[in-house]
């Protein structure tokens, strides 16, 4: 059996909104997060990702998501993979869309948005919100400022409880 390298979360979270935000006009839009299905491939262009995100959606161990804007549920605006770890949800890659990344992206607010879903999942599964992921090193400080996470050992971050409801209290206000 191969074993899968580790991939560390390399996103940045640009900024905390309450759903995301056009960054031109400053529109809001409401976002629905939706599972991601094998006859979803066809809305994933390769050009548009860094990653293969088919190759997530063939791991039995996981779940991927895609973030849609509420009534345009065919552009992903972005995805996650999260697994269940039986006490805690374990995110393994998130990433936003090529037009959401970089000085001239289209909408802010795509990380946080699937983070906070991530949490959400974690305190609906019953395990108080927490979170763990492994960060790259260079971004660390960015995501205990940014997510409020804790840096745990190495690259390993945690997000927990009262940081959990402060992103979830940010993105899913209803």
């Amino acid at each position: 059996m191969r074993k899968e390298k580790q991939i560390l979360v390399d996103v940045e979270i640009d900024r905390l909104t309450n759903s995301i935000e056009n960054s031109i006009s400053g529109d809001i839009f409401d976002t629905e997060i939706i599972r991601l299905q094998s006859k979803d491939n066809k809305q994933i262009n390769k050009a548009d990702w860094l990653f293969k995100w088919q190759d997530q959606l063939k791991m039995m161990d996981r779940e991927t998501y895609k973030l849609v804007i509420k009534d345009n549920p065919k552009v992903i605006q972005g995805l996650i993979s999260l697994s269940d770890n039986r006490d805690h949800i374990y995110m393994h890659l998130i990433e936003s869309n090529k037009f959401n990344k970089g000085k001239h992206k289209l909408y802010i607010g795509v990380p946080g948005n699937l983070v906070a879903f991530a949490c959400r999942l974690s305190f609906e599964n019953g395990y108080e919100g927490y979170l763990a992921f492994d960060a790259k090193t260079i971004l660390i400080k960015h995501y205990q400022e940014t997510l409020f996470a804790t840096h745990f050992k190495g690259t390993k971050m945690i997000i927990e409880t009262p940081a959990a409801k402060r992103l979830i209290n940010q993105y899913f206000k209803k």
